[in-house]
């Protein structure tokens, strides 16, 4: 239980993380109809990375993330991230900060851990970095 409470506040980290897929259309690539467009944040992302805690130590995660388009600039996100240590799940609001960048917030109710997070697209994937006061976490994420 001990190695459990230690890791959920970085895990709730890296499940915001995820929130991190938006994306930017890009006019110069069709997409077949019934396919994702790679400019819509909408949808499913997934991937993983590393989770470093506030303890110093580290642990890969594998993580899936769900957006949902609130405006023209704003997204909100579900997403669940794992680690061989246990799984969590938060909540996200991004906002676009310019061309292809998003910054936002990131909140896990289980264990009361917020943060932010910082996400850059190119095409299809994402590069996202969370940060919070038990940890920090660097995720690829993909279609």
């Amino acid at each position: 239980m001990t190695g459990m409470c230690n890791l959920t506040p970085t895990l709730a980290l890296v499940s915001a993380v995820l929130l991190g897929g938006l994306a930017l259309p890009d006019p110069g690539k069709a997409q077949p109809a019934g396919k994702a467009q790679p400019g819509n944040l909408a949808g499913s992302w997934s991937g993983g990375g590393v989770v470093s805690f506030a303890s110093g130590s580290r642990e890969r995660a594998r993580c899936r993330a769900h957006y949902s388009r609130r405006s023209s600039t704003t997204y909100a996100m579900s997403a669940t991230c794992a680690t061989a240590s246990g799984r969590a799940a938060q909540t996200a609001s991004l906002r676009s900060v310019g061309a292809n960048s998003y910054q936002g917030s990131f909140y896990n109710s289980e264990y009361n851990i917020s943060g932010t997070i910082y996400v850059v697209v190119r095409g299809n994937s994402q590069s996202v970095q969370l940060s919070s006061s038990a940890g920090s976490a660097s995720l690829q994420l993909s279609r």
